[in-house]
């Protein structure tokens, strides 16, 4: 049978972009992709990048107070948002420009058009046009969940927070994971009053315990105001903003509300059940090992998956992808090990289990430490750190590693790379100092805090 590609590739973030590009230009294949919205998908455009530069943004007011400190004449003014608003869409465009030039260097045909799946070799655009594939990628990523409540339409997410007019004065951040947490720490930075609603008992669930319970810590003393164990029954229109009825009984005003409770897998209205392509419970698309569906002509990587959640797994199951089925390379994805970090302030960065995984599979050995850190200590500023590494009694491999201070996200990268070797303890104890600096401690630690 004849097809018109080789590949035809539904969504052109992280995953769905790598794919095609090493499909078509590595290994020659003939491939399409359709995009239905903006080249570069959640991280590009409504994630990662916008994100980390307001990351960046928000960390000037500390940085003038910690020189004043240190006998700087030191002033910061207010912040500007339409000017960072309007650079931020002028860089997003230069990176969603990148994004299709490496397209179509690669030789891949775009679609800047919805797709949708008519059978299992067929595709159909929104303008009717129909398009046959040997192979079907979906790659279309994940979107916010706002839960079902009265008043849930005057809320925004993470996807429209980049683009609002203007900054408020007074925000409500409901949920407590790693988007909310980040945002809370934004916003605050960027002199926003923030409070932080969380129905659990502490934030950033699924993280380490102590490490997580570190940052709520830093993250109060900053000047969030985080209420766990508390959810939003309601919204309301006020005169002054938006009235949040909570279930703790109270009743505030804010200027917005951003949902940031979780995303789920995009995935519907796409034709996926009717050919036989098996969902899960919240929708995400299920795969084997080699990012195959039940239907064997369709593929899908990424968030629409909900395996890893993170960009560089989705461009990592897109390549696998791409060398397994036209690179003549079987190739799977290691999810079992992967570093991460959460750019709230301070960062945090983890890989592999946590202390409380770790102690439930096997007897283990905590090494932890926290301090105030030179920079901030001679600052007269509080801040403290913390480093840990979690060690099995029996082979003495680090099985994990949290670190939370400045620049964590830089040192967790390093730390994942031995870890991926195997790393012990003993080989962590062997590697000398760098001195002074904070990640030193990561080496120095002889002594257990904790064993079980």
């Amino acid at each position: 049978m004849s097809f018109d590609y080789d590949l035809f590739v539904i969504g052109g973030g992280s995953g769905g972009v790598r794919a095609a590009r090493i499909a078509a230009g590595t290994h020659g294949a003939k491939v399409a992709l359709a995009e239905e919205f903006r080249m570069g998908g959640t991280c590009v455009i409504r994630g990662c990048v916008p994100k980390k530069l307001m990351v960046y943004a928000s960390s000037y007011p500390g940085m003038v107070a910690e020189a004043q400190a240190y006998g700087w004449d030191a002033n910061i003014g207010g912040f500007d948002w339409s000017a960072f608003r309007d650079k931020l869409e002028a860089e997003l465009t230069r990176l969603e420009a990148a994004y299709r030039s490496g397209l179509s260097n690669a030789g891949v045909t775009v679609f800047d058009s919805r797709a949708v799946l008519v059978d299992a070799h067929m595709v159909k655009l929104a303008d009717g046009k129909t398009i046959s594939a040997k192979h079907i990628l979906v790659a279309t990523g994940g979107t916010p969940f706002v839960p079902d409540i009265p008043g849930s339409e005057l809320a925004i997410t993470s996807n429209e927070i980049f683009n609002v007019e203007a900054l408020p004065k007074r925000v409500l951040i409901v949920g407590g994971g790693y988007i909310a947490s980040e945002f809370a720490c934004i916003l605050n930075g960027l002199g926003c009053e923030v409070a932080q609603f969380y129905r659990g008992a502490q934030i950033l669930r699924g993280f380490d315990d102590e490490a997580r319970g570190h940052v709520a810590e830093a993250m109060r003393d900053n000047g969030v105001n985080i209420h766990c164990g508390t959810d939003v029954m309601r919204l309301e229109k006020a005169e002054d903003g938006i009235r949040a009825v909570a279930t703790d009984g109270s009743e505030k005003v804010f200027d917005a509300v951003l949902y940031a409770t979780g995303r789920i897998p995009n995935s519907k209205g796409l034709g996926l059940e009717d050919l036989g392509v098996k969902l899960g419970r919240g929708g995400q698309i299920e795969v084997d090992d080699y990012s195959q569906t039940a239907v064997p002509s369709i593929f899908a990587v990424g968030d629409v998956t909900d395996r890893i959640n993170l960009t560089p797994v989705a461009i990592r199951e897109g390549h696998a992808f791409a060398d397994t089925i036209f690179g003549g390379q079987r190739r799977c994805v290691d999810h079992s090990l992967f570093a991460s970090a959460i750019f709230t302030q301070p960062e945090m960065g983890t890989i592999g289990m946590t202390e409380e995984a770790a102690r439930a599979q096997e007897p283990i050995e905590v090494y932890a430490t926290a301090f105030r850190p030179m920079q901030s200590a001679f600052a007269g500023a509080p801040d403290r750190v913390l480093m840990k590494l979690i060690v099995s009694q029996e082979n003495r491999k680090i099985l994990g590693c949290h670190i939370v201070a400045p620049g964590a996200g830089e040192m967790i990268q390093l730390v994942g790379i031995a870890m991926t070797m195997g790393a012990t303890k003993e080989q962590f104890d062997a590697t000398i100092a760098v001195h002074p600096t904070m990640s030193e401690e990561l080496v120095t630690m002889r002594s257990p805090v904790r064993t079980g």
